[in-house]
């Protein structure tokens, strides 16, 4: 098991590596882009969450309750569970269990994944302030978008905006 543990380690130090040159020659941007692509953050802290980009939807089909979710998308309006199956016009116990076939999760943790990565992508793309980013996100405040993303990443979206952008 040890051999195999520092095999890993050797392998995220190379992909690190990779990853530092490429923003150097090419910049943020593209290496963001090359990061997701291999599933790992740009550059990684020893206590910082591996950044995953989560699909919309497992696989496509145009039905009311994925209509509802591809429009569900102006994620500074709110969002419930109930205004989501009103206007998918669906019960809530169907549109809850539709949307579980469709993105293998709640309709919950599917907008908070939603809010998630869109503030990730702010972070990265803007200079917005983090209230601004939090509003336009759905979180409502700073502190709610910190909390979320403390859960969800082990960071703050500072110092995630910092460390994606290898300031």
């Amino acid at each position: 098991m040890h051999s195999s543990h520092s095999s890993v380690l050797s392998t995220a130090a190379g992909i690190d590596c990779c990853l530092h040159v490429a923003r150097r020659l090419y910049g943020a941007e593209l290496t963001n882009r090359i990061a997701r692509a291999l599933v790992v953050p740009p550059q990684r802290q020893g206590s910082q969450a591996q950044y995953i980009e989560q699909p919309v939807l497992a696989r496509s089909a145009d039905t009311p309750p994925t209509k509802t979710l591809n429009s569900a998308r102006h994620l500074d309006e709110p969002h419930t569970l109930d205004s989501l199956a009103a206007r998918a016009l669906m019960s809530r116990r169907s549109f809850t269990r539709h949307v579980r076939q469709y993105t293998g999760t709640t309709v919950g943790q599917w907008l908070l994944s939603q809010r998630l990565s869109l503030a990730q992508r702010m972070l990265e793309t803007t200079d917005q302030p983090i209230e601004r980013i939090a509003e336009r996100t759905g979180f409502g405040t700073a502190l709610s978008m910190r909390q979320h993303f403390g859960v969800a990443f082990n960071t703050t979206p500072s110092t995630y905006r910092r460390e994606f952008r290898g300031q």
